[in-house]
């Protein structure tokens, strides 16, 4: 008698460690600053600088300067700065109305404008300083942003376009329901007066019935 011998066979199987997750860098877009602003309202001044992965790890001071007009014989007003890791608004016609709104990383040095004069209008400076390690070059740049206060907010265009095709659309609609009104009734109408005719026409021929029988009698 035969034997049957059952061999089973286990695969190894080989596992590889995953690879490393390194954290990303957030994105930074560079995106121009607003230079309309509404009188009494807040003001966000936006002022940009976005680093490359060998500078992220940098020493930065930043300063804002305020000039009536841009004229180069009137003197600046040093509004702002960040320095040591910590903002200061310093004294002048901004006192107590400037908050820091720039990012944990110093990429964005924003800051903000509490109750809108209209004496807040002119020319703001944002000055940046970025200092490395490791003998790499210091980073200075800066960008300019003029500021128009205006007593109420302009109307956006296109919220006006759209009320504009609001109000083309709702004229449309009434009219296409009083063509569909007119239709109705006049097909209904039409309806009627061929009923009408019908059994008009019925009777003239039931009568025209009854007189022939009553001839033939």
């Amino acid at each position: 008698m035969w034997g049957l011998e059952l061999v089973t066979c286990t695969k190894r199987v080989k596992h590889f460690p995953a690879p490393p997750v390194h954290p990303s860098q957030p994105v930074c877009v560079d995106v121009p600053s607003a230079t309309d602003a509404v009188l009494g309202k807040s003001m966000m001044l936006t002022c940009i600088f976005c680093m490359r992965r060998e500078e992220l790890k940098a020493k930065t001071r930043v300063d804002w300067y305020y000039m009536p007009t841009n004229d180069k014989d009137i003197p600046k007003t040093h509004i702002y700065k960040y320095e040591n890791d910590a903002p200061v608004a310093l004294d002048g016609p901004f006192k107590g109305r400037l908050t820091w709104s720039g990012s944990q990383d110093l990429q964005d040095v924003s800051i903000q404008i509490l109750n809108v004069t209209f004496n807040d209008s002119g020319v703001y400076e944002c000055h940046m300083v970025r200092e490395f390690q490791f003998f790499i070059p210091s980073v200075y740049t800066m960008k300019n942003i003029t500021l128009k206060v205006k007593e109420k907010a302009s109307e956006d265009p296109a919220a006006l376009y759209s009320e504009i095709m609001m109000y083309v659309l709702l004229v449309f609609l009434t009219l296409w329901l009083l063509v569909e009104m007119v239709y109705c009734y006049r097909k209904i109408s039409k309806s009627d007066e061929q009923a009408q005719d019908t059994a008009e026409e019925g009777k003239e021929s039931q009568a025209g019935k009854q007189i022939g029988r009553q001839t033939e009698t």
